[in-house]
C-alpha cells in the first residue's frame, strides 16, 4: 500500500460518516438548531466541505470546485472562494438554508475527488515543503493536509452526533 491511499482513505472515511448523518433529512432538519449558538447539520456539512475545498486548492495552487464547478448557484450562495464558514457567528449559521442532502453529498463527493486527484500527485518531498504563512513553525504540506482531514472528521462526528440528539438514534441506529 502507498502512503497516498492511507491519506486519501482518511478523507473517504468522511463521506462515510457524513452520509448516514444526512440520510433522509428534510431541509428543516437540516437546518435547525437545537439552540441559537449551535450550528446545523448542513451548516456543518457544507463548512467542513467548503475548508476541504479551500485548501485543498490552495495547496494544489489550483481553483477550488466551489468555483470550478459552480456549487455556489446549487447553495444559492456568491462565488466568493473566502465564505467557508470560517468566522461564521450565529447569525451566520440561522442565515444558512441547506439545499437538500443530495447536493450536499454531491459536493463532497466533487471536492473528495479533486483531493484524491491532488493526493495520488505528491511525493514523500511534496510533504515537506514549508507552506508561505505566518505560523511559526512553518506548516508543510504534510502537516496541513493532517490537519484538514482531522478538521473534516471532527465535523463529520458533530453532524453524526447532532443527527442523533435531533432524531433520537445515532447515524448507526442506536
Amino acid at each position: 500500500m502507498k502512503w497516498q491511499d492511507l491519506i486519501i482513505d482518511g478523507f473517504g472515511r468522511v463521506l462515510e460518516l457524513v452520509e448516514p448523518a444526512l440520510d433522509g433529512l428534510s431541509r428543516a432538519e437540516l437546518d435547525r438548531q437545537p439552540n441559537p449558538d449551535c450550528n446545523s447539520i448542513g451548516w456543518i456539512v457544507w463548512h467542513l466541505t467548503r475548508g476541504q475545498d479551500a485548501q485543498i486548492a490552495d495547496l494544489m495552487g489550483g481553483e477550488q470546485v466551489w468555483v470550478k464547478e459552480k456549487w455556489y448557484v446549487k447553495f444559492k450562495r456568491a462565488a466568493d472562494p473566502g465564505d467557508t464558514g470560517f468566522g461564521h457567528g450565529p447569525e451566520d449559521v440561522a442565515a444558512f438554508k441547506s439545499p437538500d442532502t443530495g447536493v450536499l453529498m454531491d459536493y463532497y463527493r466533487a471536492t473528495l475527488e479533486q483531493t484524491k486527484r491532488y493526493l495520488s500527485g505528491l511525493s514523500l518531498k511534496d510533504l515537506d515543503r514549508e507552506l508561505d504563512e505566518a505560523y511559526q513553525p512553518r506548516p508543510t504540506v504534510g502537516v496541513r493536509i493532517v490537519s484538514i482531514m482531522a478538521d473534516c472528521l471532527q465535523h463529520s462526528g458533530e453532524a453524526a452526533y447532532l443527527r442523533g440528539f435531533l432524531k433520537g438514534k445515532g447515524w448507526l441506529g442506536y
